[in-house]
């Protein structure tokens, strides 16, 4: 198959994040399958969502893992000009959910394998294709927690993110969470007798605020934009109507940290201040939702080094998005990020790919594989 009837195939998926992905795995093993490789389906504790990972070469040698997610985002926006899950194809442009980010990169990855296979690399190319990326890398940790039993432990990754095959060598750490705040309703002409939800969220929400504020000043990292870890509420529903004291009260929130803080110590002072309405008579619940560490990849690491050869291109310091390469590094693991399509295209109604971004990934992760795999180990 061609990189571009491989790409038509993964965007007909509908590989929403959240939701059963066993069509997609299940056509990805067959694909690998029927170039004799084995790919390894790991379920997740969801029961329903899967890991994918497959090895092209031994196992026991420390070799490449080629990364990306096989979800989506949804694609539900009325600005669509054509089914977003038909790759729809205009003059150069590859139109469909998930061209950019990032079924552009994993079709390029099993174009590449029948090439692989020829190879017979003496270093291993390992795929490793994860689900609920778009949830905060809710897939990859099972996936790593996996790799003891699967190979030895890869010396780097290449996580395929949208970067215009610029490669990246930072991004900062998140962690999101849920806070919920339980008082107790009433008619609004006695707020004498009620507990106000929202009133009480009020501080909390000032909590987070006044750590926002206290992290503007240092620790700064001129590397990221902004230069300095930050905290953000980004939804609040609360309150039945005007005339009723309302009963609950529900924030999420989250902390981007640079590298070397904590992401969800950040959100310390926001968690306590919502457990000091308890002695106000309130319930509270703090849920973590999502999170991930920062990447910070030396720039002189061999992968780095290789990357800059490969594509010609000196690594981007640093992007405002996250990815799972920070897991990966935290796992023991050099990672990076290229990637083809841009980022800016990510998310939006007619996302796509060019064929041009397209074919030369693919000769970008030829040259890649063909260098590291035939490396002394």
């Amino acid at each position: 198959m061609t990189p571009e009837e491989i790409l038509k195939a993964l965007v007909q998926f509908p590989s929403v994040v959240g939701q059963p992905n066993a069509a997609i795995a299940g056509w990805i093993a067959q694909y690998l399958g029927d170039l004799g490789i084995e790919a390894q389906l790991l379920p997740g504790p969801e029961g329903d969502r899967t890991n994918l990972f497959a090895t092209i070469g031994p196992r026991d040698v420390p070799g490449l893992v080629l990364s990306g997610h096989m979800d989506v985002v949804p694609a539900q926006e009325p600005q669509w000009s054509a089914d977003p899950f038909r790759l729809r194809a205009d003059g150069d442009k590859l139109f469909g959910r998930g061209t950019s980010d990032m079924k552009g990169f994993l079709a390029a990855t099993l174009a590449i394998v029948p090439s692989l296979v020829a190879l017979k690399p003496v270093r291993p190319i390992h795929l490793a294709f994860s689900y609920d990326e778009e949830a905060g890398c809710r897939g990859v940790p099972h996936l790593l927690a996996a790799l003891p039993s699967l190979c030895a432990l890869p010396a780097a990754a290449v996580i395929g993110e949208p970067s215009g095959l610029r490669p990246i060598l930072a991004h900062k750490g998140k962690a999101a969470a849920r806070a919920e705040v339980q008082g107790r309703s009433g008619h609004s002409s006695r707020p004498d007798l009620g507990l106000n939800a929202i009133h009480a969220m009020g501080r909390v929400i000032a909590a987070a605020n006044d750590a926002a504020a206290k992290l503007s000043g240092s620790p700064l990292d001129p590397v990221f934009e902004p230069p300095y870890s930050t905290i953000q509420i980004g939804t609040i529903r609360g309150g039945e109507a005007l005339n009723i004291i309302p009963q609950s009260c529900i924030v999420e929130i989250e902390a981007r940290a640079i590298a070397g803080a904590s992401p969800a110590a950040l959100l310390e002072p926001v968690r306590k201040a919502l457990e000091g309405l308890r002695a106000e008579g309130f319930g509270t619940s703090w849920q973590p939702i999502a999170g991930y560490p920062a990447l910070s990849l030396p720039a002189d690491a061999p992968i780095a080094r290789l990357m800059a050869r490969i594509t010609g291109e000196a690594p981007l310091a640093a992007v405002s998005y996250g990815t799972e390469a920070g897991l990966y590094q935290a796992a023991g693991i050099d990672a990076i990020i290229c990637g083809p399509g841009d980022i800016a295209r990510a998310h939006k109604p007619d996302e796509y790919l060019t064929r041009g971004e397209l074919a030369a990934c693919v000769e970008m992760l030829k040259r890649l594989c063909a260098q590291f795999a035939q490396e002394t180990p």
